[in-house]
């Protein structure tokens, strides 16, 4: 494409002002302040976990029901996750089980809107705000869901979301931090480019703070830039897809849908669906060519996490009863009819 070609050849790959047009566009076109466009959606959190005050030895309460890197992180800050239970029926955060998991050593609730389905954000910000701690939105899967009247990454003290390869929108690989306190974006901007400040002469620039290579480059960012022109749309297809499925797979025995947070609008990553036999729906959707799985392995199952597993009894209901099916913008409307036929079927 002719954007790509030119920043290609422009001579400034690195970080530039394409990076930061994205950055403004991305949080008008979402309705964000304070972004920091990153490397990738690890890179926002690791840097929104170190802004947020996470030190070796805090205790960071968390979701085992999530992508891997969401809890890598916590251990690669020093910290310790500690896996709250989630709701059976939805795959997110419980809040009372958030809450009992805080403890002194409690520096931040980190949660994770599981596929695109919001968690019950105002009890959590509650617990976060009475207990006194951080609370961060991992919003990789969530982009373009809304909670109340707000769009979803507003409610969090942090929030990131990634631009991977297989999210809502890509910029091949990349991450969006937002901070909720302005004055916090000049030190996450020294932590994305090694601790050093950009505009100061590299002879005369002091590091206070080791940093890392977390910038986004203006490839990456001409790539996104050019996804937003079309992201709205497809996002709203998501949504479209979602919401039919919950009309249509609801009454089929055997199969229920996953709750919606009260006033909140998911954007439908993927499609979660619960079925009393896991295994039977993958192997239906696999006699039609549609692929469905469970996608993740709970963290704690890992030998990574073993010193901080615990009794997680939501958790084992809904990863025993979950299957994901697709329900992207390549969902068509003839493919959407044959999935449902399928399972009415099966």
């Amino acid at each position: 494409m002719t954007a790509l070609e030119n920043v290609l050849y422009s001579g400034m790959i690195g970080e530039g002002e394409a990076v930061y047009e994205f950055e403004h566009r991305f949080a008008e076109q979402f309705g964000l302040s304070n972004v920091l466009a990153m490397a990738s959606g690890t890179a926002a959190l690791h840097v929104a976990l170190l802004e947020c005050g996470v030190q070796p030895g805090d205790e960071v309460v968390t979701t085992s029901m999530t992508a891997e890197p969401t809890n890598t992180t916590i251990l690669q800050v020093g910290a310790i996750p500690v896996f709250a239970d989630v709701d059976p029926n939805t795959g997110n955060l419980d809040p009372v089980s958030v809450e009992a998991a805080i403890t002194e050593k409690t520096r931040a609730i980190l949660i994770v809107h599981y596929a695109g389905y919001p968690v019950p954000l105002a009890e959590i910000r509650a617990i976060a705000d009475r207990k006194g701690v951080a609370l961060i939105e991992d919003c990789a899967h969530a982009l373009g869901a809304r909670y109340g009247d707000a769009p979803i990454g507003t409610v969090g003290d942090a929030a990131i979301f990634s631009f991977q390869a297989i999210k809502h929108m890509t910029t091949v690989d990349g991450g969006m931090l937002v901070l909720r306190d302005p004055t916090r974006l000049r030190s996450a901007r020294k932590l994305r480019w090694f601790g050093l400040e950009k505009g100061v002469p590299r002879t005369e620039v002091d590091i206070t703070q080791a940093g890392y290579k977390y910038n986004m480059n203006n490839v990456t960012a001409t790539i996104g830039l050019t996804q937003l022109d079309v992201i709205q749309p497809a996002i709203a297809r998501h949504i479209d897809n979602g919401r039919f499925f919950d009309a249509e797979l609801s009454n089929i025995s055997g199969l229920s849908v996953v709750a919606i947070e009260a006033g909140s609008e998911p954007s439908y990553w993927l499609y979660t669906l619960l079925a009393d036999d896991s295994d039977a729906v993958e192997r239906c959707m696999a006699g039609i060519g549609v692929t469905a799985s469970k996608l993740h392995r709970p963290n704690h199952f890992h030998s990574v996490f073993a010193p901080y597993r615990r009794e997680l009894p939501g958790l084992d209901i809904f990863y025993r009863r979950l299957v994901h099916i697709p329900c992207g913008w390549w969902v068509g409307d003839d493919d959407r009819e044959r999935i449902v036929t399928a399972l009415r079927k099966g």
